[in-house]
C-alpha cells in the first residue's frame, strides 16, 4: 500500500506524519532536525515515497537528504496551502497530517524546488547585495554624524582628500570612534566585495541567458543574474502575465458583482527579483524605448507607479528574450538542449548512497 509523508519543518525540530493510502495516520511524531533523527522516522520507507513539506526557514538539508535517499519531495506553496488546508484546530501534528493528506488526495499546491546550483546562485547574488547595502549603511551612518556636528562635503568622503577631512573634523571622543569604526568596517568589507564581484563577472560570462538580458536598457551583467537565478527556469511560466504575477509586480484585484477594484501590487514572490528590476527601472525610464511611457504614467498616477510599470515591462522583456533563447537553443540541437529543463532535472535526482536505509522506529 502506497504511503504519504507530510513534514511540518521548523527550525529546530519537526513533525513528521506519515499516512496509509487509505487515509489512515500511521505515524505522526515530533523529531529534532537531521539527518539521523529524520531517517529513523521514514528511512524504512519505499523509494519515491511522495513527501511533503513547508518551504520554512532552513528547509535546504531536508531536501538534500530526501533527494539522496530517493524519496519524491514536494514542496509546497505556503499561502495557497493555508487557504485550502484551514482549520479551527491548528497544531504541528495537524500540519503534517493535512500535509499528508492534501499529497494523497493529489490537492497538494506545490512550489518549484530550485535546484542546487540555482539555489546556490542565489546565495552567491544576495550575499552581495547585503554587503554591499551594509557598506551603505556605514557610510549613511558617518554622513549622520558629520551632519550632526554641522559638517558636510560636497565632493565624496571616501577618497583620499574625503578621509583627510574626515580626519581632521573636530568630533566629541563618542563620534569620533563611530566614525573611525565605520571607516574600518568599510575597509574591511571593501576586498570582500571586490572578491565576489569577481565571481559574479565569471558566472555572468558564462552564462549565455545574461548576454541576452543585458541587451534590455538598465540591466547589466549583476541585475541579469539576479534575475537569471531568481526566474530559475523559464519555461514553468506559461506567459510572461504569470511571470510578472509571481514576481509579485501586477495589482491586487478585488471583485463583487459588477464591481472590480484593482489595488497595489501583491509583492509576492522575490523580493529581490523586484528589487534589481526596480534598479533597473531607475535608468531604463530615462532610455527611448521607455522614456514617454514612464512620463506618461507619471502624469496621470504618480512617479512611483510609473516606476513599477517600467519594473514590469522590463520582465516582461525579459520573459520573451528568455524564451526565445531557450527556443532557439532548443533548435539548433534538438534531442538535447530542448530538452534542457529535463536535464537540469536529471541532475538533481537522487544519488546512489553506500549507506543502508533505515528501518523505521
Amino acid at each position: 500500500m502506497s504511503v504519504y509523508v507530510g513534514i511540518d519543518v521548523h527550525r529546530k525540530r519537526s513533525q513528521v506524519a506519515v499516512v496509509a493510502g487509505d487515509g489512515k495516520v500511521q505515524l505522526n511524531r515530533n523529531v529534532v532536525n537531521g539527518s539521523e533523527p529524520m531517517l529513523r522516522l521514514i528511512g524504512g520507507l519505499p523509494a519515491r515515497t511522495p513527501v511533503a513539506f513547508e518551504s520554512a526557514y532552513g528547509w535546504g538539508w531536508l531536501i538534500e537528504l530526501l533527494e539522496d535517499y530517493g524519496f519524491d519531495p514536494h514542496m509546497v506553496h505556503p499561502l495557497r496551502c493555508k487557504a485550502i488546508a484551514s482549520a479551527r484546530l491548528k497544531n504541528d501534528k495537524v500540519d503534517a497530517a493535512i500535509l499528508a493528506q492534501l499529497l494523497r488526495a493529489g490537492l497538494l499546491p506545490e512550489a518549484w524546488i530550485a535546484p542546487l546550483e540555482v539555489r546556490q546562485l542565489r546565495a552567491l547574488l544576495r550575499h552581495r547585495a547585503s554587503l554591499v547595502r551594509l557598506g551603505t549603511q556605514l557610510r549613511n551612518r558617518i554622513h549622520a554624524v558629520a551632519a550632526d556636528h554641522g559638517y558636510d562635503r560636497a565632493a565624496s568622503y571616501w577618497t583620499g582628500p574625503g578621509r583627510g577631512w574626515l580626519a581632521e573634523l573636530d568630533l566629541p571622543p563618542v563620534s569620533r570612534e563611530i566614525v573611525t569604526d565605520c571607516l574600518a568596517f568599510i575597509d574591511a568589507l571593501a576586498p570582500q566585495i571586490d572578491r565576489i564581484d569577481g565571481e559574479v563577472r565569471a558566472r555572468a560570462r558564462a552564462d549565455p541567458r545574461v548576454k541576452v538580458l543585458t541587451a534590455l536598457p538598465g540591466v547589466g551583467q549583476f541585475t541579469a543574474l539576479v534575475i537569471v537565478a531568481e526566474v530559475g527556469d523559464i519555461t514553468r511560466f506559461g506567459s510572461a502575465r504569470k511571470l510578472a504575477s509571481w514576481a509579485g509586480l501586477t495589482p491586487t484585484v478585488r471583485g463583487s458583482d459588477l464591481s472590480v477594484r484593482h489595488g497595489h501590487i501583491s509583492k509576492q514572490g522575490s523580493a529581490w527579483l523586484r528589487w534589481v528590476l526596480n534598479q533597473a527601472a531607475q535608468t531604463a525610464k530615462r532610455s527611448p524605448e521607455f522614456a514617454a511611457t514612464y512620463a506618461a504614467i507619471a502624469r496621470r498616477r504618480g512617479k512611483k507607479i510609473a516606476t513599477i510599470a517600467i519594473s514590469r515591462k522590463l520582465l516582461t522583456r525579459a520573459y520573451h528574450l528568455l524564451a526565445a533563447a531557450q527556443a532557439a537553443q532548443a533548435t539548433s540541437t534538438p534531442g538535447t538542449a530542448g530538452h534542457a529543463s529535463a536535464d537540469q532535472e536529471r541532475a538533481t535526482k537522487p544519488r546512489a548512497r553506500s549507506l543502508q536505509r533505515h528501518e523505521p522506529a
